[in-house]
């Protein structure tokens, strides 16, 4: 299986079993809907997503058939993995994760590496090493990423070289 890591179950909420989860995954309008298969902690223990509604910053769900907190409990505190295949991107649709090891392309020039992605309240930034190995971060967005290249692992920037220290 391609997993995917889609978050953390941080608490639960009510005596029905509903549990708070923590995610900053982007595609959350593919995953959080009724039917989904989602896969708990390690063993990667298989559940289908009853209900859902967002809360505050947390992603609320229930799983089909449980209806009592006592339920839940043992998975307070475990992460929630997804299938690749289960969520079914189109041809020209990506995860974020999906770029770590990126060249980088400005002016012709390759300039780094994509090497993590960084989720900050500010935004999303692809974290890079320059060609000197020194650490550098680019906001993903228009300003900076002209064009993305999934088949040659190229991400095409502008004004990225400024932000090199």
């Amino acid at each position: 299986m391609n997993w995917v890591y889609l978050g953390k179950i941080v608490n639960t909420h009510g005596i029905k079993g509903e549990l708070r989860i923590l995610s900053d995954f982007e595609k959350k309008e593919k995953v959080f809907r009724q039917n989904f298969p989602i896969y708990i902690g390690k063993e990667k223990r298989k559940e289908i997503i009853a209900t859902y509604r967002p809360h505050k910053n947390f992603d609320m769900i229930c799983y089909k058939g449980v209806n009592n907190i006592n339920e839940v409990l043992k998975d307070k505190g475990k992460n929630i993995y997804i299938t690749r295949e289960d969520l079914a991107l189109q041809k020209n649709e990506y995860l974020l994760e999906d770029l770590i090891s990126f060249q980088i392309m400005e002016d012709d020039k390759i300039i780094g590496k994509i090497i993590d992605i960084v989720y900050n309240k500010a935004g999303i930034l692809l974290m890079a090493y320059n060609l000197e190995q020194k650490k550098f971060y680019i906001p993903n967005n228009e300003a900076f990423i002209l064009k993305i290249d999934l088949e040659q692992k190229i991400i095409w920037t502008k004004n990225a070289q400024g932000l090199i220290l």
